[in-house]
């Protein structure tokens, strides 16, 4: 649900805004209105001055040197860090690649370098003094002639058997004729070329020293960059406030919870503040801050994707939060799968609480939780078949959903399909009914005489149709209760679709929304096929891999096939975890953004609640 706001304006000298907003974060409820981006020249430089210091902790954070080659060598490097060091921290990374690249080249110059051996530069510099050309060549064995060395001025240099490297020493000037393409002269010895490398290597090791002595400032980063977003904060609040009576007095305006009136109208009282107190209606466009039980609340990221809702809204969580359970669960089908992701939502708790994939192990574990029992029910563990297999009671098989069933007139059909379908329309008509509602409440009955019209026509038309054929109801009772509801229907579809418009126009309307919905429905419907059909493709995958780890068992090399059918089956069924993951979290979130909040008229253009407060993590 959507915390019911408070609205407050306040009036200040000028000289007293600084003091009365410092004030306001030490509450840290109330949200000024505000930008949330920078407005000049002062507010981007707070503002990227905190986002560099975000960039090193996120940096210095993921350091992990355990496994270097290097691990020991950089543990006992010790490296003096003066001045910024966030300063510090960019410069060495940035050197960092540097250092990589330079190694890389060095390393290629070492393997270039090698088959000419050790050298000695004055020499060939005094020969190129007297007039002599030294030419360099290097081909295949099979390539090389031994008569070249009569020939002209030879001298091999290295012969692997597979590559010969050679050079040629000739006059200046003179006429000269050699049948292989003639490659670079090398710029160092190999000597030098691993000296090179020596030394980049070290640096590469002062600078991983470095970044890891780096990691004692994480707390001391962390409370400047919250010192830095606090002010800045503070800085487009003062900002924001309307100057009046020639600007000796600002005008702010914030919105705070309901629930904290009473704490709030006694600080503003010891202040002496001047304010006015009202309650927030939906044309003060407040922020958003939602309240939702221990369940549902694990679900508002979603809602948060999408957007927020506005003030005269409805909050959308509550009924997304069972819909994208329902629809993962389905689209992952698999019982084994389901008991991995509470495993990982356990492990995202007790050994990564803090951070950001840490705080979603609430989500994680709801979900896994779902795909273990939908699994259940669809029949499927790590790709088996349950309701195949010897070893399952018989009491869960009949629970489960699996086979086909005819339906009258059209044949045979997959039961999981009809049921993904059965889903999609309950999904839909469920929509309406929101939208009904909802538009009701903010617009009036007045100017939703149309919705209400396609609500009855749909969800009613359902419900009649779901009734006639359980024969609860008669074809007398039946056929005038069509009649009734087709009637009313049709005059809020076609005629009071637009009170005090021309009735012709309102028919011209009615049939074009007629055409869009007919069209639209149809394609969201059958856009929850995607539930089965995703279920299915990780369940015949994961069968796969059982199929190929079985087939490794018949090789008749005892333990060796084993081996290699538990790393097939851990391989196999991790990869399908994972593509069966994404696209079970994709796909909901589809038929949730698209076909649901189409058809319930959610907007989500609200603003996230965003108080102002001296602690900004």
């Amino acid at each position: 649900m959507i915390t019911k706001m408070t609205k407050y304006s306040f009036v200040l000298l000028t000289g007293e805004k600084e003091g009365f907003l410092e004030q306001l974060q030490e509450l840290g409820v109330v949200d000024i209105s505000r930008s949330v981006k920078p407005i000049d020249s002062d507010s981007s430089v707070m503002f990227h001055k905190a986002e560099r210091a975000k960039k090193v902790l996120e940096f210095l954070e993921g350091i992990n040197y355990t496994k270097d080659a290097d691990a020991e060598a950089i543990a006992k490097t010790t490296v003096n860090i003066e001045g910024d060091p966030v300063d510090f921290i960019e410069e060495c990374r940035a050197k960092l690649t540097e250092l990589h690249a330079a190694l890389a080249h060095a390393e290629k110059q070492l393997q270039a370098t090698l088959p000419w051996g050790e050298y000695d530069k004055k020499a060939l510099d005094g020969l190129k003094d007297l007039g002599y050309a030294i030419r360099y060549y290097a081909v295949d064995a099979k390539k090389f002639d031994e008569s070249w060395g009569e020939l002209y001025p030879l001298q091999v240099v290295e012969d692997n058997g597979k590559k010969v490297w050679f050079v040629t020493v000739a006059p200046k000037g003179e006429a000269y004729s050699f049948p292989v393409q003639e490659v670079a002269a090398p710029e160092i010895t190999s000597s030098e070329a691993a000296s090179d490398i020596a030394r980049i290597k070290t640096e590469i090791t002062d600078c991983k020293a470095g970044l890891l002595n780096a990691k004692d400032y994480i707390p001391a980063i962390k409370e400047a960059c919250n010192s830095d977003l606090v002010e800045l904060d503070r800085y487009l609040a003062k900002e924001a406030g309307e100057g009046a009576a020639e600007d000796m007095i600002t005008v702010f305006t914030g919105f705070a919870p309901v629930e904290n009136d009473a704490e709030l109208v006694e600080a503003f009282e010891k202040m002496g503040v001047l304010y006015i107190k009202e309650e927030a209606v939906e044309e003060d466009n407040p922020p958003i801050k939602l309240k939702n039980n221990w369940f549902t609340r694990q679900f508002e990221v979603l809602t948060g994707m999408y957007g927020m809702p506005v003030y005269g809204e409805y909050d959308p969580t509550p009924i997304v939060a069972p819909f994208f359970l329902l629809f993962f669960a389905m689209c992952m089908g698999d019982a084994g799968y389901g008991i991995l992701l509470i495993l990982i939502g356990m492990f995202l708790k007790y050994k990564m609480a803090d951070s950001g994939l840490g705080k979603m192990h609430g989500l994680v574990t709801f979900l896994g939780i779902g795909t273990l029992v939908i699994g259940l029910f669809l029949g499927t563990f790590f790709g088996m078949s349950l309701a195949e297999a010897a070893w399952v009671p018989q009491w869960l098989k009949s629970c489960m959903i699996v086979g086909e069933v005819e339906v009258p007139g059209m044949g045979m059909f997959n039961i999981q399909m009809l049921l993904a379908l059965g889903i999609g329309v309950f999904h839909i008509c469920l929509a309406m009914v929101v939208k009904t509602i909802g538009f009701t409440k903010r617009f009036g009955f007045r100017n939703t005489i149309s919705t209400w019209g396609w609500t009855l026509l749909i969800v009613g038309g359902i419900i009649l149709t779901a009734l006639g054929m359980m024969e609860v109801m008669g074809p007398v009772a039946m056929k005038w209760s069509v009649i009734a509801l087709a009637t009313v229907s049709c005059l809020g579809i076609f005629i009071f679709n637009t009170p005090g418009r021309n009735p012709l126009m309102n028919i011209g309307s009615g049939l074009w929304d007629t055409y869009n919905m007919v069209t639209g429905l149809l394609g969201d419907v059958l856009s929850y096929i995607r539930l089965y059909a995703l279920g299915l493709a990780g369940g015949m995958l994961g069968n796969a891999f059982n199929i190929m780890g079985t087939m490794i068992l018949d090789i008749p090399i005892p333990g060796i096939n084993w081996v290699f059918c538990i790393v097939i089956l851990i391989f196999g069924h991790v990869l399908n975890l994972a593509m069966s993951c994404l696209g079970a979290f994709v796909h909901p979130l589809r038929l949730t953004f698209v076909e649901y909040f189409k058809n319930s008229g959610y907007e989500g253009t609200g603003k996230f609640y965003n108080p102002l407060t001296t602690d900004k993590e």
